[in-house]
């Protein structure tokens, strides 16, 4: 089963990484598996350490792939990184085994510390089609523009009905940054 997460790290010099990552957990170990290249990769095997943040908030994963930051950072408690200020559980990471491969590696991390915040209430359905959509933003390059497109149109049905403004919000990111990547790729400019 893939938990999809923010996965925040830093690179050598102490600078923050924010990232959606789908992860595993495997006999209380969390599995990490980012394509080459990934700044959360580097950041990773420089460091040994990240955090996984558990939000409820969606416009921290569209945030994340469109370049608007909307979320907060606060120094780990046990090692050195951040976490999101506004979430609602994080565990902090450590890294004990790379699984090598030359498109995906898996990193197997231990949880060092993990800390309850605020209590889970469950997701409503537009923030399941906001993190759907951004999966499928995550992987433009990789998909049919007909699939991308039409599982949009279906999402939206889900976004229409029970979206509050955070979802709407992170839904205009996501809408844009596919308009945008498929005009880029027709040669349109959008200025």
């Amino acid at each position: 089963m893939i938990y999809e997460t923010i996965i925040s790290s830093v690179n050598s010099h102490g600078d923050a990484h924010v990232a959606p990552f789908g992860i595993q957990l495997q006999q209380g170990l969390v599995i990490i598996s980012p394509y080459k290249p990934s700044a959360t990769l580097d950041n990773i095997l420089a460091t040994q350490h990240a955090v996984l943040n558990l939000t409820d908030d969606v416009r921290v994963f569209a945030g994340a792939l469109t370049r608007r930051q909307a979320w907060s950072l606060i120094a780990a408690d046990k090692i050195i990184g951040y976490r999101l200020a506004d979430t609602l559980q994080h565990q902090e990471l450590s890294l004990l085994e790379v699984r090598d491969d030359a498109v995906r590696p898996q990193l197997v991390m231990q949880v060092v510390h993990e800390v309850q915040h605020q209590p889970f209430k469950g997701f409503n359905r537009a923030q399941a089609a906001v993190i759907e959509l951004a999966v499928l933003v995550s992987r433009l390059h990789l998909l049919a523009k007909d699939k991308v497109l039409a599982e949009l149109d279906y999402l939206q049905i889900a976004i229409d009905k029970t979206a509050g403004e955070r979802e709407l919000q992170a839904w205009r990111w996501l809408a844009e940054k596919v308009e945008n990547y498929y005009a880029q790729q027709a040669g349109e400019n959008l200025a």
